[in-house]
């Protein structure tokens, strides 16, 4: 059972039943819509929430029977709500090492550090956890160690992807690895629950090494400064581009919290490349402009982000003029579509060159989910006999269907949030099963 991430991107929160217990996969968050706000989820000031995540209210109710959180890998959509929802559950957290490195960091000088035990697990371990025997497999997505999740019960077991594509040449972590999955078979797996992000694009992902080289290509012909923003949580595009630096004779500085901090967790986890220097962002205004390389938070145009500072020529560290350039390595959330326009016009008015994804031919940014085509074979190789699309709008969850019944799984169950999808016996789908909503959290 859903209560977030089904029917819409975003702040997933996912729920297993079997026995009387209940397992929780992730616990994410959304952020607001500038263009949409939810008005009746107002914080207590009064003013608009930014962040927003599932109501747990089915789940908190019965914390007793809550044997777990498995958290698959660290985006905000699977991770952001756990540390402000954490005590309505009180159980244990399971996650390997780089997601929990990412879970302590949030929690840091809150008592929760203290309180939550958070349990780290090995790549392609196997876990009993209540009722449910579960195996981590090793999948690839644009963070270090996304994992898939097979959910064994004695009713049945469920194939949970999470996120996930198929990447042959990923930055960090290993290559994906179809034999894994074409062993799948074997297990008679009764649901597979399945990724729908790019389920309306055909063919397949492309992979982040051909990003690596589309953004060399650009950064090698820039003259003046050049600015990258994109997602912080993408350690394998900032390792790119801090190989790119020193090819190209830069220096690298990052300009945002969430940037230092997404770059620290990957040294303590040893997923940075110790040969990669990051200079003083303080040392990065006083260098010739052919030699900087600068990674900027802020590409959905967020106003209190490096790169809205960088666009109205206010940011302390660093003046940017005519002839720079700012990358965008990052697609358009919807929504943010006026904040990043308002963005690119302030950089052009300036002279300050703008290139964004839709404006080249070059992969500057890939997705790290899996198009119809990587949907089709994982469908072939799996064989379950339910499909269960997640993690989409209701165009994008009817697409997945549509896939895996041309993949020839017999049956797909299409649902939203709340509702209840019973895999076995006789399966079937409870609609509006649980009450469900959004609530406002504080970020941190």
């Amino acid at each position: 059972m859903p209560l977030g991430g089904t029917g819409e991107i975003g702040m997933n929160l996912n729920l297993y039943g079997h026995a009387g217990r209940w397992l929780m996969v992730d616990c994410g968050v959304t952020f607001n819509s500038p263009l949409a706000p939810q008005r009746n989820e107002q914080q207590a000031g009064g003013g608009q929430a930014e962040v927003l995540a599932a109501d747990p209210a089915f789940i908190s109710a019965q914390q007793q029977n809550l044997c777990g959180i498995v958290i698959t890998h660290a985006h905000e959509d699977h991770i952001g709500a756990l540390p402000q929802l954490w005590q309505r559950f009180n159980c244990p957290v399971y996650t390997t090492s780089f997601s929990a490195e990412i879970l302590r960091r949030k929690l840091a000088g809150s008592a929760l550090l203290e309180k939550m035990p958070i349990i780290e697990v090995q790549s392609g371990a196997t876990l009993n956890v209540g009722p449910f025997c579960l195996h981590w497999l090793a999948i690839t997505h644009s963070i270090p160690e996304p994992h898939a999740l097979l959910i064994k019960t004695a009713a049945g077991t469920v194939f949970h992807t999470a996120d996930w594509k198929m990447d042959a040449g990923p930055i960090t972590g290993r290559a994906f690895k179809p034999a894994v999955f074409k062993r799948l078979a074997q297990h008679n797996i009764t649901a597979m629950v399945c990724d729908s992000t790019n389920a309306l694009r055909e063919g397949f992902s492309v992979s982040e090494s051909d990003c690596a080289a589309a953004l060399h290509q650009v950064i090698k012909a820039a003259t003046g400064r050049v600015v990258v923003s994109g997602f912080s949580s993408n350690v394998g595009r900032l390792i790119s581009l801090a190989r790119i630096a020193a090819k190209t004779g830069r220096y690298l500085a990052l300009l945002g919290r969430s940037l230092n901090n997404m770059v620290g967790a990957a040294r303590a986890t040893g997923y940075w490349p110790d040969e990669l220097t990051v200079v003083d962002a303080g040392h990065i205004g006083y260098l010739p402009k052919e030699e900087v390389l600068v990674i900027a938070t802020g590409s959905q145009g967020e106003p209190r982000a490096a790169l809205s500072r960088l666009a109205d020529d206010n940011h302390p560290l660093l003046l940017l003029e005519q002839g720079d350039l700012v990358i965008f390595s990052s697609i358009i959330i919807p929504g943010n579509e006026m904040l990043i326009s308002r963005l690119v016009e302030k950089f052009n008015a300036r002279n300050i060159q703008t290139l964004q994804s839709h404006n080249t031919a070059l992969p500057i940014h890939v997705s790290g989910h899996p198009n119809r085509g990587e949907l089709d074979l994982l469908y072939r190789w799996v064989q379950p006999q339910i499909a269960v699309p997640v993690h989409g709008e209701a165009a994008h969850l009817a697409a997945n269907a549509t896939v895996a019944k041309a993949a020839g799984v017999p049956q797909q169950l299409t649902g939203l949030n709340g509702d209840l999808f019973v895999l076995a016996p006789t399966p079937r789908l409870w609609p509006g099963f649980a009450k469900t909503g959004r609530i406002a959290i504080n970020s941190h």
